[in-house]
């Protein structure tokens, strides 16, 4: 059964009050800070696999407007990054990358070790390392069939999608309860913004989203138009000269560089950056998203996996809390915005930069606003770790070879 466009995206707005009355309705889930689009999403994706189970009914749904919410979203965090924040971000933006790239290293390590110890080839375990967790679904899919042909891993594509599937899930239910565990633990003053406009993860009940107007709204729809377009312009420019980046990630940098020029130079008044209007837009357009990418999982197709996938999985998600409990928070300086960037980045080496900022909302939106974290943790997650991701695959690949 096939979904088309429109009633995937009328079943993502109804996933997403689904997580919002579930998260109001059970206190745990609010205390935990459980984005209401994960809470929403694997139930649907439940009920999905139960049709499926009982009436062999296998829902498929259109994902092609999920994409552009992607892009949308991620050109929204570089239109809010200003120059000035930047500056305040870049050491905790360097010492997160410089973490981020050593746990690429263990999350290899963890999944080459626990594949070894079940008798299977050590080099499997970088499908259930870095290559499916820190990479996410895209770079399981572009990596699956090397493996198949080189290594001739037969399921090389299922064991890789299922692991991101998974730890899709479990990134987005992990980061709300480490930084409720980090902050209630070490007592923490949240940092207040009270001369600072409005930004992405402020509570929606105390935002006042009535001060959003029809001209304020549609300057920031023309402004993320614009940077969309400049962002396809480097995407193509960056292909001309054999180097590819995703579109979203493209879009994310065109945001960043004209919203510190277009501004300064022509003395725009009305610029969009931190308003209501593009923190309504951004909320929106990340909720959709993580909804549509949640219940759209096909759960069924994991069942028949073997049990060194699911000894992996915990292996992995243990390894995750320790490291972002007692590397990560300490590292960045032991203080609020360290505690929520920790949470991001639970959803980001686990799931994608999407669960990470999923998660920083959560926290944000129960405790106070952290702009440097909504900075720092989408830089690394969108445009390093890629890059960096696929040197050091490389590099195990060469290792184990």
């Amino acid at each position: 059964m096939i979904i088309d466009e429109r009633l995937t995206l009328m079943t993502a707005i109804l996933v997403y009050f689904l997580g919002k009355w579930l998260n109001r309705r059970y206190k745990p889930l609010q205390s935990f800070n459980i984005p209401e689009p994960v809470t929403g999403g694997i139930i649907a994706s439940s009920v999905f696999a139960l049709l499926f189970y009982l009436f062999n009914l296998e829902v498929t749904f259109s994902l092609e407007q999920r994409d552009l919410l992607l892009i949308i979203f991620f050109t929204t965090i570089g239109l809010n990054a200003q120059l000035s924040s930047l500056i305040t971000g870049g050491k905790s933006l360097l010492v997160l990358l410089v973490l981020a790239v050593g746990f690429l290293f263990l999350q290899n390590i963890v999944g080459i070790s626990v594949f070894s110890a079940f008798g299977m080839p050590p080099i499997t375990g970088l499908l259930g390392g870095s290559i499916s967790l820190s990479g996410g679904h895209g770079t399981a899919i572009a990596w699956s069939p090397i493996f198949e042909k080189n290594y001739d891993l037969t399921g090389a594509a299922e064991l890789a999608l299922a692991c991101s599937t998974f730890g899709l899930i479990f990134g987005g239910v992990l980061g709300g309860p480490i930084a409720k565990f980090i902050i209630e633990k070490h007592q923490l003053k949240q940092t207040v913004y009270s001369a600072q406009p409005l930004q992405i993860g402020v509570s929606h009940e105390n935002a006042k989203f009535a001060s959003v107007n029809i001209d304020q709204f549609l300057i920031s729809v023309f402004v993320i138009l614009l940077a969309i377009g400049l962002g396809d312009r480097i995407e193509a420019t960056l292909k001309y000269f054999n180097f590819e980046l995703p579109l979203f990630v493209c879009c994310l940098f065109a945001g960043i560089i004209i919203t510190n020029i277009l501004p300064k130079l022509f003395d725009l008044k009305m610029w969009p950056t931190n308003s209501a209007s593009l923190s309504f837009i951004s909320d929106v357009c990340l909720g959709l998203f993580l909804a549509m990418s949640l219940m759209s999982i096909k759960i069924w197709t994991l069942a028949n996996l073997a049990i060194p996938f699911f000894v992996l999985l915990l292996c992995q998600v243990l390894v995750t809390v320790l490291y972002c409990t007692y590397a990560v928070f300490p590292s960045l300086g032991k203080n609020y915005d360290a505690a929520v960037m920790a949470s991001g980045y639970a959803g980001l080496t686990l799931g994608a930069t999407p669960t990470a900022i999923a998660n920083m909302t959560a926290v944000t939106q129960h405790y106070t606003p952290s702009p440097k974290a909504f900075i720092v943790v989408p830089l690394v997650g969108a445009f390093f770790i890629d890059i960096v991701n696929a040197l050091v695959i490389n590099q195990f690949i060469t290792w184990l070879g």
